[in-house]
């Protein structure tokens, strides 16, 4: 499962829409990453010609397996690292921002001990983060909060 950053990006795009709205659509895409209509076009051709994603007569876009492995791989990467950085009191906006440069390049071992951190604080992760706190993790880091407690 090799691809580019920007492809990744958009899968990842499209998970969370999907779990946000319960459908996906290109104009929603382009809103939430902030380019434009026809770039979105060019990005789901490539992604449908790859086995990434379908569409149906209506322009509905969901994820193949394939497609959705990979998305789901980055969102929880994103998760993760949005609420590890969350706990060292870290503003969630940058925290999110952060999360979402290094979710694509850490190391699947910096990863995992990261990952094996978040899951062992977890309700202490929650009390201690700020996002947490007002509720402005808008989901990215209360999810991994969530797996924390729930592990």
């Amino acid at each position: 499962m090799n691809i580019h950053e920007s492809a990744e990006d958009y899968l990842e795009t499209i998970l969370m829409l999907r779990e946000e709205k319960g459908y996906v659509r290109s104009v929603d895409i382009a809103a939430h990453l902030g380019v434009t209509k026809p770039s979105v076009s060019f990005a789901m051709k490539k992604l449908r010609e790859n086995g990434y994603i379908e569409m149906d007569e209506g322009s509905l876009i969901t994820l193949t397996e394939k497609g959705a492995a990979i998305a789901e791989r980055i969102l929880d990467r994103h998760r993760t690292l949005t609420a590890y950085i969350c706990s060292m009191g870290v503003d969630p906006v940058t925290a999110r921002e952060d999360a979402c440069k290094m979710e694509h390049d850490i190391s699947e071992e910096t990863y995992q001990i990261i990952r094996e951190k978040v899951l062992a604080m977890g309700s202490r992760m929650a009390e201690s983060c700020p996002a947490h706190q007002d509720g402005s993790c808008a989901g990215d880091c209360l999810v991994a909060h969530r797996q924390g407690e729930a592990g």
